[in-house]
């Protein structure tokens, strides 16, 4: 039996025959901190003059809320950069959101303090804590202001909320790092956990991501070695050929995909075929534009119902 054969028969003793689409909503492309060698944001920093003008608006938020609640997708994260509002409105808009999707939501906002945590908690399932890389030298050197000990304080204080991380492979970590992120994922006892592939940004030292191999690797050790651990996977537009090996692997679900920007395109209906060579159902959609045209008759605020029927119209169009 190989690696992916013994992952696949542990994930299926442990959950369901069906996987879904984790959306991650941003509420900023601003970060305050912006160093982080791989990040897209590192690269736009100088260029921001106004930290208002790299916030999204409310309304574009509340949106893709709507959306998801309607297409099955699962709010993977709400996310953004350090410091991009005061406490008092990221509560405003994580209530907002968590009223809008019925439900509550996971978080991905920096390091929290535990104060901060208190005022969310009403409206939040669980924290994320973005370490990018478990071996402490590699982490120091690709994000030098941000520090895994404040991250582990942040799960330390996250009392009574679920609790995870994301990892990025590609950055330059080593197979044997893998016992380092094992141990991480005991000592915080962590629900969850989300792997990246390396998308590579122009404008930093990295040119390419992982080996689908390489990839897979890590996510099917991690499945293996940790059977009820939820796992969500993220793949890009380049990488949808992927997603049934990474559910091969013991994935419970896939993320990052431009899900808005690809809805009923030739990219969303190879991502769907992917879930069906798999042999998982689906509990999303990205093709049915009939589920789409069902929110033009929600009672909602003018302005965000006006916003939302510009999504739609972009969105219900096919797509080559």
């Amino acid at each position: 039996m190989n690696l992916l054969e013994q992952a696949d028969e542990v994930y299926r003793k442990n959950f369901p025959n069906s996987t879904w689409f984790g959306k991650c909503i941003f509420i900023s492309w601003y970060c305050d901190v912006g160093t982080c060698k791989f990040c897209y944001r590192s690269t736009i920093k100088k260029n921001i003059k106004s930290i208002e003008n790299a916030r999204r608006t409310p309304k574009s938020i509340f949106v893709e809320a709507l959306l998801a609640k309607q297409l099955g997708w699962r709010i993977e994260f709400l996310t953004g950069g350090y410091n991009i509002y005061p406490i008092e409105k990221l509560v405003d808009i994580t209530k907002r959101v968590s009223e809008i999707y019925n439900n509550k939501l996971w978080l991905n906002l920096g390091v929290l303090k535990e104060e901060d945590l208190k005022l969310l908690k009403p409206y939040t399932e669980g924290i994320v804590a973005s370490i990018e890389t478990i071996n402490t030298k590699l982490h120091d050197k690709i994000c030098p202001n941000k520090p895994i000990d404040k991250y582990e304080e942040m799960l330390t204080n996250s009392k009574n909320l679920k609790k995870s991380i994301a990892i990025v492979i590609g950055l330059g970590e080593k197979d044997s790092d893998m016992d380092l992120l094992f141990d991480f994922i005991k000592k915080h006892k962590l629900d969850r956990i989300t792997f990246y592939a390396l998308k590579p940004v122009k404008g930093t030292p990295y040119t390419k991501g992982p080996t689908t191999d390489e990839y897979l690797k890590w996510v099917a050790n991690t499945r293996i070695n940790f059977p009820k651990l939820e796992i969500i996977t993220g793949t890009t537009a380049n990488r949808v050929n992927e997603i049934s090996l990474l559910l091969k692997a013991g994935s419970n679900a896939i993320t990052k995909f431009p899900a808005t920007k690809l809805f009923n395109s030739e990219k969303a209906r190879i991502f769907e075929q992917e879930i069906k060579k798999s042999g998982r159902i689906f509990l999303s959609t990205l093709t049915d534009v009939n589920k789409l045209k069902e929110l033009k008759n929600i009672e909602i605020e003018s302005n965000i119902k006006e916003k939302l029927i510009e999504y739609i119209e972009v969105m219900e169009k096919l797509k080559s």
